[in-house]
């Protein structure tokens, strides 16, 4: 299945992947238990589907979902835009760990991955958050020094200001900044959306459907004890059913397109980005293999303006920031989202 493409980055530093990528978080159980089989069998339906961008990090499940992909990866290495990433501490629960973005612990989080995937390269390595305890420009030095060693092919950034990309683009070129991107969660169109357009950055946006709320089947009574998504504002008790119900709005639009919600909306993403002059790519994850056709028919889908700008006035309706602390998240260190007691913790 041939899928459409799309260039993070410009130059040497440049990488062309799918446009759909899988973001790999889910087979580390934190939406819900996968077995390993059955991780190993998803993995097979993405790829058949001409999907060829995987992204996971080293504390999804600590290692857990690296370690997976590292043996579904075997044979197949070559094939797959593999990206991962280091400097959040890899210990500790969601909304409880530390960053450390020193040069020295860089170095060794890379080895660690490359153990458990398999390989000896990483196509795009990211800095998971920038350390406020360390200079962006040494983080970003030694991140570039990996990539003279030949470990990483290219680098990003993750959850960081337009202050901090200008000036990590200076120590070395950037090739994508991934960020929470969705038609509930907007900051990033204000600064560092433009900045990337301007740089020539890639962008990649993580928790596209809002972490399953803009889903046809999503049900807040089903959230399990263990679900990540307690840990976030929208997903707290006296925010998550007004949120539902804010997410129906987008769901009876989507019935109207004859779309499902989930396709509208990526098919959202990539018309808003497409009118900010900036390259994208998605990376929803899901345990489910019948959910990705439904993400997937949001790559060809075409939107009118008409219903563009009705689910641009969803955000407004949205109860909660969308992190459990602003400091963790770029829009929070930018002054868009209310500050809450506490920072990075």
């Amino acid at each position: 299945m041939t899928m459409r493409t799309v260039d993070l980055g410009a130059g040497p530093n440049g990488l062309t992947t799918t446009a759909f990528g899988y973001g790999a978080m889910s087979l580390a159980g934190a939406y819900g238990p996968i077995e390993e089989p059955a991780a190993a069998a998803l993995l097979h339906q993405i790829c058949d589907r001409g999907v060829r961008h995987i992204d996971t990090a080293n504390i999804y499940g600590m290692g857990l979902s690296e370690t997976i992909l590292g043996r579904f990866l075997n044979g197949r290495r070559d094939s797959i835009t593999l990206a991962t990433k280091c400097g959040i501490e890899p210990q500790g629960e969601t909304g409880k760990r530390s960053i450390n973005g020193r040069p020295e612990h860089i170095r060794e989080q890379v080895e660690l991955s490359l153990r458990r995937l398999k390989t000896d390269y990483v196509d795009l390595y990211y800095l998971h958050r920038p350390d406020p305890k360390v200079p962006i420009e040494e983080s970003v030095g030694a991140l570039g020094e990996l990539v003279s060693a030949g470990k990483v092919r290219s680098i990003g950034l993750s959850e960081v200001t337009s202050g901090e990309i200008r000036r990590a683009h200076q120590a070395h070129p950037i090739t994508a900044v991934q960020s929470e991107w969705s038609i509930f969660a907007r900051d990033v169109e204000h600064y560092v959306i433009p900045t990337c357009a301007e740089l020539g950055i890639g962008f990649v946006a993580f928790s596209p459907v809002a972490r399953g709320l803009l889903t046809d089947l999503f049900d807040p009574t089903a959230l399990t004890e263990k679900d990540a998504r307690h840990k976030f504002p929208w997903f707290a008790p006296e925010n998550l059913e007004h949120n539902h119900q804010v997410a129906e709005r987008a769901r009876v639009l989507a019935a109207d397109a004859g779309l499902p919600t989930a396709a509208l909306a990526l098919a959202w993403l990539f018309a808003k980005a497409a009118g900010s002059g900036l390259n994208l790519a998605v990376i929803p994850g899901t345990r489910y293999a019948a959910h990705l056709d439904e993400l997937l028919a949001g790559l060809d889908a075409q939107l009118g303006i008409a219903l563009v700008t009705a689910l641009d006035a969803l955000e407004d309706e949205v109860a909660g920031d969308r992190s459990f602390s602003p400091d963790w998240v770029s829009g929070g260190r930018e002054g868009l989202l209310p500050r809450q007691q506490g920072s990075y913790c």
